[in-house]
């Protein structure tokens, strides 16, 4: 058995790569978002929202960093570091839209931001 590390930077290298071992076209659809792995950065963004945000990410077996004083409840605004798939982002994305204090402008944002950089 070998082993190859692979990098896969966007969602047309995905499907390349899930086709390169006979998988199924249909199951390549449904598993390239899956396979795109994605780290954001925000900056600024309010207490309540962060904390919604983290919530979010956690629940869907994504991560979200935070400053320090998020957990505290000292913090007004921090920035965070967004980790997961593309997979994981269109479904806490969709989870984003329902929750208030901005978070609809803000994933719609982010949505935009992820589908034209993959």
């Amino acid at each position: 058995m070998e082993m190859t590390r692979m990098e896969i930077p966007d969602l047309a290298a995905a499907q390349q790569a899930l086709l390169s071992v006979g998988a199924d076209p249909r199951g390549v659809a449904i598993m390239k978002e899956k396979a795109v792995f994605r780290v954001v950065r925000l900056g600024g963004v309010p207490l309540r929202a962060a904390n919604l945000v983290k919530q979010t990410f956690l629940a869907h077996g994504a991560e979200a960093a935070v400053s320090r004083e998020t957990a505290a409840l000292t913090a007004e605004t921090t920035d965070m570091v967004l980790m997961g798939t593309l997979a994981q982002y269109r479904a806490i994305l969709a989870k984003m839209r329902e929750q208030p204090f901005g978070l609809r402008a803000l994933s719609e944002a982010l949505e935009k931001f992820l589908w034209e950089n993959s």
